[in-house]
């Protein structure tokens, strides 16, 4: 059994590829086999020490797996195919053992490398428009980096909720992709992103931003916004937004602002189950598509990591054991 270990923050150079050994599952426990491995800008968060953690440390949040032992007071069985995203952090793995509630089983209609790719950013997209900022039916919403896993995800619900989506990406190519995912629009991130929605709202703004750009995008994404409009900062692509003058908030137009997480919003196995199994229920329906665009070998993350920073990639990525 092998697995990722951090001794030190860093960049992706600080992993080390290690020799484990894993005791028999305890009470309430499970040991499981990893199938899939998800990558995720969290991830790099944690290795490069923005988001601190107690050191040494294993990294990764997200994973399909099989279940090959269990604990006592375990109802799961042995074969199972299940899935999670919520943590305890340490997916980079082959092997691991986790408690049986954080997981959920995996539809048969949802292949492991989907659930390992998109559950963690599934329900991030779940709990961001449906329950953070109760999107409506003709809803102007804009989401910077629409052309990421997240971001295309988003132009899917919002699109399946009756909002207008207005796309941001670096590229022709990346607003190709989103409009192929359902966009109505399209901006360049180089070209001034709060006139081009202004223009395209009839100088309204927008009702809302899902913004997990960060720094980069902070300013724009405020401006793009209409009077009393919803700022959420949901990530730190190009770093983290600091140093704010929270009456930047009434200048601009009474706005509202949140940093949401999602273990907040799903912070119990009730949570976990119920909207944990409404997204990969949409998986399998096919009402949210998922593309998975790379694949590394775990023993290469370091080289994933690279590429995720340097925008390399498009959509979903896996790292496969």
């Amino acid at each position: 059994m092998k697995a990722i270990r951090i001794e030190a923050t860093g960049g992706p150079d600080v992993m080390q590829w290690q020799d484990i050994t894993l005791p028999p599952p305890g009470p309430g426990e499970v040991r499981i086999r990893h199938t899939a491995i998800g990558l995720n800008f969290i991830d790099t968060y944690h290795r490069s020490g923005l988001y601190p953690l107690g050191l040494p440390s294993g990294l990764g949040l997200e994973a399909a797996a099989v279940i090959e032992a269990v604990g006592e007071g375990v109802t799961l069985p042995v074969g199972a195919r299940v899935g999670y995203c919520w943590g305890p952090i340490g997916a980079y793995a082959t092997h691991r053992n986790i408690a049986a509630a954080m997981l959920v089983p995996l539809p048969d209609g949802v292949s492991e490398e989907v659930a390992a790719a998109g559950l963690l950013k599934g329900c991030t997209t779940e709990f961001l428009v449906e329950r953070c900022a109760r999107v409506k039916a003709g809803d102007w919403a804009l989401v910077p980096a629409a052309a990421g896993g997240v971001g295309l995800l988003l132009v899917q619900w919002l699109k399946s909720l009756g909002a207008t989506v207005i796309a941001v990406a670096g590229s022709a190519d990346k607003l190709a992709l989103a409009a192929a995912h359902g966009a109505d629009h399209g901006v360049l991130d180089t070209d001034d992103v709060a006139a081009r929605v202004r223009s395209l709202t009839d100088g309204c703004g927008a009702d809302v931003v899902f913004d997990g750009v960060g720094r980069a995008s902070w300013e724009s994404s405020l401006d793009s916004l209409k009077r009393r409009g919803l700022m959420i900062s949901f990530g730190n692509a190009s770093g983290p937004v600091s140093g704010v003058d929270l009456g930047i908030l009434a200048r601009k137009g009474s706005l509202f602002a949140t940093r949401p997480t999602l273990f907040d919003y799903y912070s119990t196995p009730e949570d976990r189950a119920t909207y944990g199994g409404r997204v990969l229920a949409m998986m399998a329906s096919g009402a949210l598509k998922l593309a998975v665009n790379q694949r590394y070998p775990l023993s290469e993350v370091a080289t994933a990591h690279a590429d995720l920073a340097a925008r390399r990639t498009t959509g979903s990525t896996v790292l496969l054991p």
